[in-house]
């Protein structure tokens, strides 16, 4: 089994490959925008998993999809050639769900403020509904005594 600084430098190797190759040698209209965000290699270097991103709406995302997987087999030999290891690791697109998670993060975090806001904006203006010092004391003494 492989060290896992091995599989990290094969990982990083292979997004830089992946990369120029999106960037110079794949010329699929399909193809829009890609950004490989990360790769992922197993402990025995067989498999890896690229993570990408798609600039754009939902059908440049599928578009992209399918382009990526028409030319898997070209990008896996390609990959094969210039790492130079004994067995050339099979290659799986995954999109990275980073950026919808991000944008649901922020929209959440938009409408916590808006709502402490609002909550601040009531505050101001409030008052006790009843005395300022609800809590009963004891009576005190007399001094009559």
């Amino acid at each position: 089994m492989a060290d896992s600084a091995r599989a990290r430098k094969l990982s990083d190797r292979i997004q830089q490959i992946v990369a120029k190759m999106l960037d110079t040698k794949i010329k699929d209209p399909r193809l829009g925008f890609v950004t490989v965000t990360d790769v992922r290699v197993t402990g025995d270097l067989q498999h890896s998993t690229v993570f990408y991103t798609v600039l754009g709406d939902e059908r440049a995302r599928i578009d992209s999809a399918a382009a990526l997987e028409s030319a898997k087999g070209l990008i896996r030999s390609e990959v094969g050639k210039q790492v130079g290891i004994r067995l050339t690791p099979s290659v799986e697109f995954v999109l990275d769900a980073v950026p919808e998670t991000a944008a649901h993060l922020e929209a959440a975090l938009r409408q916590a403020a808006e709502h402490d806001a609002e909550l601040a904006r009531l505050r101001d203006g409030a008052q006790y509904a009843g005395d300022a010092d609800p809590y009963k004391k004891p009576a005190e003494p007399d001094d009559e005594g």
